[in-house]
């Protein structure tokens, strides 16, 4: 590899390595920091948790007081059960002999009062509590009220007259999730944690059972473990914005990473310097959209290739699109740079691979062909004018047509410049009669014809004293393809783009409508019967929809680009009574 882009990049890789080694220390640090973090806040709010739960829990026990000191009797159970309510409370029941009989508050809960014994979702969860003197919990489950709870229920036993232990029932309490510890969670949610608690399924199993979570998942996260009865509970905690400092690591890895560019960058820039500066030549000399030499750098290296071989052959041609304007004016811009960029891509695969190719500027394009003779060159240009072209618009390719004109060195020209002056005067001759050529610079020939047409091409449109159109000459497909100023003027249209909107490009659509049938079989009548002319008066649609009276003259004219169309030519009806009324008179 050149020094310039090895050293350079031997600087990048030694900063890029010092950067991952600085975030990677970093990142190792901050989430170790993160871990011991959110395990002390997993710690603090499982225990809360624990005894938010054991806080519930404790109603059972409270129960459990009563029935033992009442010798297995509660009077007044809903009194006692309402002062032991609470927000995170849905109801309190007792269950003798594992059936529920008592539920506080009755309404809504009917269904509660079941056998937990021999019921098939809770009986063998209830007999394992019974059997093994502990309390059980069971859910998350729904509510008949449309939330979740858990059940606590809480194994009594009492003595006989004897002394003898025996099974009372279960005080129970339904709690709601997660009302029961929502203190805890919205805390440690405004700390920026994402959180899961769990539950072990049934005491015997290792299954855990998800109580309750945040809406989004906790990944990789720490835990703290605690038990209820001989049931396990587990509470998981990450970081809302994950175990990595982002931010941190992003400025540091930013910072270091930014000094290590900044270094290469200025060790590039100070070594490529040359490069650089030939690159940018090279795109000053060509043409950003046919990607082939603008003038300048056509000029450079024309002269160049000349002054290298003065004693050498060259044939120099400019040509240009015929009617350039009107694909611009009819198609919009961006067609007409297709076909631009269709023409230069056409030259380059029709051409050798040592011809010169440029683009003088708008339209026109320029050839130096090195060792050639104009006989040389003649079958060439000849083939290469007629060769067909054309551009792609909504689907349909559409022809268009260039004129050329050449001329050789040393034979009429001495230098690069007079060389192509020569070229721009054959190329305007053949503008001159009729365009769509090619033509060989001869003695004689002045580039004043550049004026002339200039002249003819710009002004006559624009200044002609009369309202001008151009449109097809076919009887199902009446397309317009121009107006001039005095036409838009005189039927109020503010530009071509409102005309062809409001007529739908139609000359149809500027006839009066009860008028249209008439007027067309009159203008075709008059050209069917052999005539290149047309006379006809009707009333034609302005830009607010009223309608003026014209004398429409029109001539059919054969395009080599868009086969027949009308030349018409309208004057104002009212107007030229006014202004010839005696001629008229008469």
């Amino acid at each position: 590899m050149k020094k310039k882009t090895l050293v350079p990049l031997i600087i990048f890789l030694l900063g890029i390595c010092l950067v991952i080694l600085i975030v990677y220390k970093t990142d190792t640090h901050e989430k170790e920091q993160r871990r011991i973090t959110a395990q002390l806040n997993a710690a603090i709010y499982g225990e809360r948790i624990k005894n938010e739960l054991t806080a519930g829990i404790g109603i059972t026990d409270t129960l459990e007081q009563i029935l033992i000191s009442e010798n297995g009797e509660i009077h007044q159970f809903d009194a006692i059960a309402e002062n032991l309510m609470s927000d995170s409370i849905e109801s309190v029941q007792l269950a003798p002999n594992g059936i529920v009989t008592d539920i506080y508050p009755a309404k809504g809960n009917e269904a509660g009062k079941i056998d937990l014994i021999h019921d098939k979702d809770r009986g063998k969860i209830s007999c394992y509590a019974r059997d093994n003197h502990t309390i059980i919990t069971q859910g998350p489950f729904e509510l008949k009220q449309g939330e979740y709870g858990i059940a606590v229920r809480n194994p009594i036993y009492l003595k006989d007259k004897t002394g003898q232990e025996y099974f009372w029932g279960f005080t129970i309490v339904i709690l709601r999730v997660p009302d029961i510890f929502s203190d805890a969670i919205r805390a440690l949610s405004n700390f920026g944690y994402e959180y899961k608690i769990l539950k072990t399924d049934t005491p015997w199993s290792d299954t855990y059972k998800v109580v309750y979570q945040s809406d989004d998942q906790t990944g990789h996260p720490v835990s703290y473990r605690f038990a209820i009865g001989d049931e396990n509970w587990k509470f998981e905690v990450t970081p809302k914005s994950g175990w990595r400092n982002n931010t941190l690591l992003i400025i540091t890895g930013g910072l270091f990473l930014t000094i290590s560019l900044l270094l290469s960058v200025l060790t590039s820039v100070w070594l490529v310097a040359n490069e650089h500066k030939k690159k940018f030549q090279i795109l000053a000399r060509t043409d950003s959209l046919t990607k082939i030499y603008n003038r300048y750098g056509f000029d450079e290296f024309a002269e160049k290739m000349i002054q290298k071989n003065p004693n050498a052959h060259f044939v120099a041609a400019l040509l240009d699109i015929d009617n350039f304007k009107f694909i611009n004016d009819i198609y919009g811009h961006s067609y007409g740079d297709r076909a631009l960029k269709n023409l230069a891509d056409s030259m380059m695969a029709f051409f050798p691979s040592d011809a010169l190719l440029g683009r003088n500027g708008g339209d026109e394009f320029c050839i130096l062909l090195p060792n050639c003779t104009f006989k040389e060159a003649d079958v060439q240009l000849q083939q290469f004018t007629k060769l067909p072209k054309s551009f792609s618009c909504h689907g349909k390719e559409h022809a268009f047509y260039i004129s050329l004109g050449y001329a050789e060195y040393p034979t009429f020209a001495s230098n690069r410049s007079q060389l192509m002056r020569c070229a721009d005067a054959a190329l305007y001759e053949i503008k001159l009669h009729g365009k769509n050529g090619c033509m060989a610079y001869r003695e004689g020939l002045r580039s004043g014809a550049r004026k002339q047409l200039g002249f003819a091409f710009k002004d006559i449109s624009k200044h002609l004293p009369g309202a001008f159109i151009i449109y097809r000459a076919d009887k199902e497909d009446d397309e317009l393809f121009f107006a001039n100023d005095e036409f838009l003027h005189m039927s109020g249209y503010k530009d071509i783009d409102e005309l062809f909107r409001l007529t739908k490009k139609s000359f149809r659509n500027l006839i009066r409508e009860d008028e249209q049938q008439q007027i067309e079989s009159s203008i075709w009548e008059q050209i069917d019967s052999g005539n290149e002319n047309d006379y006809i008066h009707f009333h034609l649609r302005k830009a607010d929809g009223t309608y003026f009276s014209v004398l429409d003259h029109g001539r059919i004219v054969e395009s080599p680009q868009y086969g027949k169309v009308f030349y018409v030519l309208f004057m104002d009806w009212k107007d030229m009574h006014i202004r010839y009324n005696d001629k008229f008179a008469r």
